[in-house]
């Protein structure tokens, strides 16, 4: 798609970088079929290809942005489910963030957008301000009415830890929300790995990834706290640590995009780019292991629905992984329809866009419900809060499901 692009942009790195963005795109409209949000809303304005039109319409400066042009980029889930079938290559997520954050610099949102989105970036990525809101919200939970209380995850008791004790180290980011919310997920995490001979360990001053301050078009904070957990790992890269497991697997596409976002940055663009190639998300490493190991103890021919979330499946393409972990070790896999579509957790979004984000939460659950599972697995913690709030089938990420007994 040609673009000549207005003369406040045109000779920036930015504006170099939309350019050839844009340039990627050949129109064809591919990734309507695959939009969750053009699905339910049937606008074109509301397609991958509709809102890189906007974009590139402000920013060859034929549109003036208007409150209208960011609700219509506001409803984009960035699941990258465009990408996965765009045949012409268009990086369609980092299009995306360039338009937000130009496009909002321009446009007043109305002060509860404003509010909504601060509360966003100036509380879940920080424990110490997120975890006692959250369990303020448990204590109160029996008395909360239906539809709020399943909004609330009941509270959980985090079980064991092994200390590390084996010559082979691995990392894990601890992230900013998950520890509050399922603190099983890295334990049993640090288990299985200890069963295989690898010692999980923590960096003290690592934290958020950065997503959710990128995904709300507040790239300056994402870098800092990329930097932070730059700067809180790379002692133990240095020691030799050999990867950096990811359990959330929207924070693992993050992390495995610092090269890309610190690449102009000349004091971490060479150690981000090492973060990023050292970045695995779990099931990349399980798969690389002998997990038969790991039978002791499992229900084999337990009936598993998986949802993978699109972070892993779109933005990571590692179809198939989990999946192959979980059958190899004996659980059946139900028939998930639409597998490919987002459930509507997508970060922030189920916060900020609720109504839309509620309808694909209802459209997955009954997809993951159809084949009858006893359990339900995911391998993103945003995806197991949302649409645990949906189901009555229990739900959980997928390795606590083979991790030996705490």
């Amino acid at each position: 798609m040609p673009a000549v692009l207005t003369n406040f942009i045109r000779t920036t790195p930015l504006g170099r970088e939309a350019g050839e963005l844009l340039r990627a795109c050949v129109h064809c409209g591919a990734c309507k079929s695959t939009c969750p949000t053009f699905l339910l809303l049937n606008d074109e304005l509301d397609s991958p290809r509709g809102r890189i039109y906007l974009m590139k319409m402000v920013l060859e400066g034929r549109l003036a942005p208007t409150y209208e042009t960011v609700v219509h980029l506001d409803r984009c889930l960035n699941c990258r489910n465009c990408e996965a079938v765009c045949s012409s290559g268009m990086h369609y997520g980092a299009m995306l963030d360039i338009g937000r954050s130009l496009i909002e610099s321009q446009v007043e949102r109305p002060w509860r957008e404003r509010l909504a989105r601060a509360l966003v970036r100036d509380v879940i990525p920080y424990p110490a301000r997120f975890t006692p809101l959250l369990r303020l919200g448990q204590l109160l939970r029996p008395l909360l009415p239906g539809a709020l209380k399943r909004k609330v995850p009941a509270r959980q008791r985090a079980t064991a830890w092994p200390a590390p004790r084996h010559a082979r180290t691995m990392l894990v980011l601890e992230g900013c929300a998950q520890p509050a919310i399922a603190p099983n997920i890295n334990a049993a995490t640090a288990r299985v790995l200890d069963r295989l001979g690898i010692s999980l360990v923590r960096a003290a001053n690592a934290g958020c990834c950065g997503a959710l301050h990128q995904h709300t078009s507040d790239t300056v904070g994402a870098l800092d706290f990329a930097r932070r957990n730059i700067d809180a790992w790379w002692p133990y890269i240095e020691a030799g640590c050999e990867a950096i497991v990811m359990t959330a697997s929207g924070c693992g596409l993050f992390v495995k995009e610092y090269g890309y976002q610190l690449r102009h940055d000349p004091a971490y663009a060479a150690k981000a780019k090492r973060v990023s190639e050292l970045t695995r998300d779990l099931s990349e490493i399980l798969v690389r292991e002998d997990f038969a190991r790991l039978k002791t103890g499992i229900q084999a021919g337990t009936k598993v629905a998986f949802h993978p979330p699109c972070s892993l499946q779109h933005g990571q393409r590692l179809n198939g992984i989990v999946e192959k972990i979980l059958t190899d070790l004996g659980f059946v896999l139900t028939e998930v329809p639409d597998k490919h579509l987002c459930c509507g957790a997508a970060g922030s979004y189920s916060l900020l866009q609720p109504e839309l984000s509620n309808q694909l939460k209802r459209n997955k659950v009954v997809a993951l419900e159809s084949g009858q599972p006893a359990v339900i697995v995911t391998a993103n913690v945003g995806c197991l809060t949302h649409l645990q709030s949906g189901s009555t089938v229990s739900m959980r990420h997928w390795v606590e499901l083979i991790a030996p007994a705490s």
